[in-house]
């Protein structure tokens, strides 16, 4: 996704669970925004997962707070308004779609970082 100008809404219901480079995908937006703009995404942090297969629940949430985003982990839901600082001190390893089921029930796709 290479968007070529700035948004005033941007939403993303159960589509996160489906992508390999979930973390690149949410720095892109968050420089996709007007400065009235507003993000909210279905987000299931425990996709993302550690190089040996353990959620980087704490990783993703600290990132996502320190740059000014809020991340409901109870409603699975990420938010913002404006462009972020947003940075994950993570290198994409790939995805595995053989994951099985997230929190809707439907398949989902987990993503694998080595955090620095």
């Amino acid at each position: 996704w290479r968007p070529t100008g700035l948004f005033d809404l941007i939403t993303c219901v159960h589509g996160m669970h489906y992508i390999g480079d979930k973390l690149r995908l949410l720095t892109q937006i968050s420089q996709c925004l007007t400065e009235s703009g507003r993000f909210v995404a279905d987000f299931d942090a425990s996709l993302v997962r550690m190089p040996d297969g353990r959620a980087a629940t704490p990783h993703v949430s600290r990132a996502l707070r320190s740059a000014g985003a809020e991340y409901d982990a109870r409603r699975h839901q990420v938010r913002w308004c404006e462009p972020i600082p947003l940075a994950f001190p993570a290198r994409y390893l790939g995805a595995d779609d053989s994951n099985g089921a997230g929190y809707t029930g439907q398949p989902a796709v987990a993503s694998y970082y080595a955090w620095e």
